[in-house]
């Protein structure tokens, strides 16, 4: 459904994704800023018990992917959407009402954690593979630099608010905010009109158990199959245990290395946002001046570099500030510049049948990488120092650039390839 204005402006059903995710990231950085905060100040949990929190954050979600490409593929999408922001509202709505009756305790704050990490990763699968039923690959690249500026734009205002309501409120009352936005979310879902195509077909013979096995094994040859995606997948599983010590290192490191408050922390986190704000408006514009594939390159070496600026941060309450704030500006501009090709890229060359089962492959690769690595980051803080952690992470995070030198002479966006040719390719493993 569209109109005479240009592009998504005027796809009426594409702004109402874009309101949906626009309130929902909003919510999500409240929590993502609360969880640890409640960890580290109400709950007084170590070093070790905070990156715990994190990884069995991500495990069940790993758990899940298993099972959820081949899930997404063969069911309608936006009801997986809706189903797991419901969800998520609930179980978020749990840790507020127990910190109420004093009951809050870190076991319910790890379940919580688990149960909302595995709804969201279904989440992500869904949604990578529902925007390009919903919108054509014509306009994939647009809808993923406008999901991603207003991602930028969530990333600004949420932190800094919820540093403001940890800091007024309390980080277990922030929380609740979370879950308003996750119903707001769903309301927003479901009132799309547009018809997503048939979904694959439900495989009638197999065994549960075969069929995980054949939906894993398709999408881990989709992904590392495919010429273009498998060098940005191999960069990512490297680039994700640099994130798997920032995940579990950064908010430690600023709380009790340097010693900042929830209002500073929250206003630093935001500079990331006014970064992913202009690394969504970079993006197309890298394209067009140096090409596809070193567009690729130099954000990931860009954005990467600039968490040196993490471990450097030291010294006088200003220059801390400066460090901190460069670096949010400098690695999520290009990080994000990054994403919106790379993800475009992979929705491009790939059939739409399999985007879920590909998206679910990589899912598990990226954050199982992150799980095991946060433990270790947790570890390596106990039994060294939390900065000198922060280094390791840091210096591993720039091998992964390297893996990109096969896109270098990639100019622009390549031609889908043939769904029927693609899918046979993937499917004959």
């Amino acid at each position: 459904m569209t109109t005479d204005r240009p592009g998504l402006w005027g796809h009426a059903d594409f702004l109402r994704l874009w309101a949906a995710q626009a309130i929902s990231a909003f919510g999500s950085r409240i929590s993502r800023t609360a969880l640890p905060i409640i960890a580290i100040t109400t709950l007084h949990q170590s070093e070790s018990h905070v990156a715990l929190l994190w990884s069995l954050y991500l495990v069940p979600g790993l758990v899940l992917a298993l099972f959820a490409g081949g899930i997404v593929d063969r069911s309608r999408k936006r009801r997986i959407l809706i189903g797991a922001d419901v969800f998520r509202a609930v179980v978020f709505s749990s840790i507020t009402v127990a910190w109420w009756l004093g009951a809050l305790s870190m076991v319910h704050l790890v379940v919580a954690g688990a149960l909302v990490g595995a709804a969201s990763a279904l989440f992500q699968i869904a949604d990578v593979a529902y925007l390009p039923a919903l919108v054509g690959k014509r306009y994939i690249a647009e809808g993923n630099a406008k999901l991603e500026a207003t991602e930028g734009v969530a990333e600004v205002t949420g932190p800094a608010t919820a540093g403001v309501l940890i800091g007024v409120l309390g980080a277990p009352v922030a929380v609740i905010v979370d879950a308003a936005t996750y119903v707001w979310s769903a309301v927003m879902l479901g009132r799309i009109r547009t018809k997503e195509p048939p979904a694959a077909p439900v495989p009638s013979a197999a065994s549960s158990t075969w069929q995980t096995t054949r939906d894993l094994r398709t999408g881990m040859h989709a992904v590392f199959g495919h010429p273009y995606v498998r060098p940005i997948i191999v960069t990512l599983v490297v680039w994700s245990i640099a994130g798997g010590f920032f995940t579990a290192l950064y908010t430690l490191f600023c709380f009790r290395t340097l010693g900042l408050d929830a209002t500073t922390f929250g206003i630093i986190v935001a500079m990331g946002g006014i970064g992913s704000l202009l690394g969504a408006m970079l993006s197309r514009r890298l394209v067009h001046s140096i090409g596809l594939g070193p567009t690729l390159i130099t954000s990931a070496i860009i954005s990467l570099a600039g968490a040196l600026l993490i471990p450097l941060a030291s010294g006088s309450y200003t220059r801390i500030l400066v460090l901190l704030g460069a670096h949010q500006l400098i690695s999520d501009c290009f990080s994000v510049a990054f994403i919106i090709q790379a993800v475009t890229l992979r929705q491009t060359v790939l059939p739409r049948e399999l985007l879920g089962r590909a998206n679910a492959a990589i899912h598990i690769c990226t954050s199982g990488v992150i799980v095991i690595t946060t433990l270790a980051a947790g570890w390596l803080a106990q039994l060294t120092t939390i900065r000198e952690a922060v280094w390791i992470g840091v210096s591993i995070g720039l091998i992964a650039p390297i893996f990109l030198w096969p896109l270098r002479g990639l100019r622009s966006m390549p031609e889908a390839a043939s769904s029927s040719t693609e899918l046979a390719r993937a499917t004959s493993t």
